[in-house]
């Protein structure tokens, strides 16, 4: 079991458990988070059971010590799982104030934290771009289609995908050098996310890359903006990712000066003639 995941190694003897350790057993299924911030005796008492009971299920699931089985959790809590941001003690709802406040720290921390300059070329290389790619996966799609959008007022080639059912390899091979590609690289991340950024610079392409803080600096992007995703709540913010958003949005829309706004007044056009507004 020695490279399986905590929760995996939990659920597949859990049957086979004895009742005190199926009890601890079943609420780290629940909460596996707790192992991160309690002690071997603190989960203990959580769980009503002994700490011999606490050491007995860490050693049946292939651990040598608790903090080896605490260290992999800290690892696994990193990855960004719903599961793992859940805690016991913390199940009354949190007041709307914790939220807005969460949420404006995580907007000005993640635009304080920004490059000017990163941000002023990377407009200007969209503007300039044969074709525009934005990739977005789970929480990244949404964000990914609603980037598109906002661009496609001043960049008339420019595709979020994937779309329904399609696989990356038929887009991957279709990136030429002359492209931008604006990557979303949001908890929990996809696996292929390594492997898709290597097939970019393979393919001589420009990459933006906009992940969450828990993703280390990636030196192969040309850009990367790392956004603050704190939240009271067992879900993850992205109102610092859509900060982002709406600022490299903007400035694109700004930097195509009068080229923009023609296109921009043809939008307007084509509005008022299709009755569609």
């Amino acid at each position: 079991m020695a490279d399986l995941p905590f929760l995996t190694r939990v659920r597949r003897i859990l049957p086979n458990l004895h009742p005190a350790e199926r009890k601890l057993g079943e609420l780290v299924c629940n909460f596996p988070g707790e192992l991160a911030s309690y002690s071997a005796s603190e989960l203990a008492e959580l769980a009503d059971v002994s700490n011999a009971t606490v050491s007995r299920f860490v050693r049946r699931i292939g651990y040598s010590s608790y903090e080896d089985a605490r260290r992999q959790v800290r690892l696994e809590q990193a990855s960004g799982s719903r599961l793992y941001r859940g805690a016991i003690k913390d199940s009354a709802p949190h007041a709307l104030g914790s939220y807005e406040e969460v949420d404006i720290r995580n907007i000005q921390d993640t635009l304080q934290s920004l490059d000017a300059d990163a941000v002023e070329e990377l407009a200007q290389a969209l503007l300039k771009a044969r074709k525009v790619w934005v990739f977005g996966f789970r929480a990244g799609a949404p964000l990914a289609h609603y980037l598109q959008w906002q661009l496609l007022q001043v960049i008339d080639n420019i595709v979020a995908l994937p779309g329904n059912g399609q696989t990356m390899g038929e887009h991957l091979a279709s990136i030429r050098p002359t492209d931008v590609v604006l990557l979303f690289g949001l908890r929990r991340r996809v696996a292929v996310l390594p492997d898709l950024m290597s097939g970019i610079l393979e393919q001589g392409a420009q990459f933006a890359l906009i992940s969450d803080e828990g993703m280390p600096p990636q030196s192969e992007a040309s850009w990367h903006f790392r956004c603050v995703t704190e939240s009271p709540g067992p879900l993850f913010s992205h109102t610092g990712v859509m900060a982002l958003l709406n600022l490299i949005a903007n400035r694109t829309i700004e930097a195509a000066a009068s080229k923009g706004r023609t296109r921009l007044a043809a939008i307007e056009a084509a509005n008022d003639r299709l009755n569609e507004l």
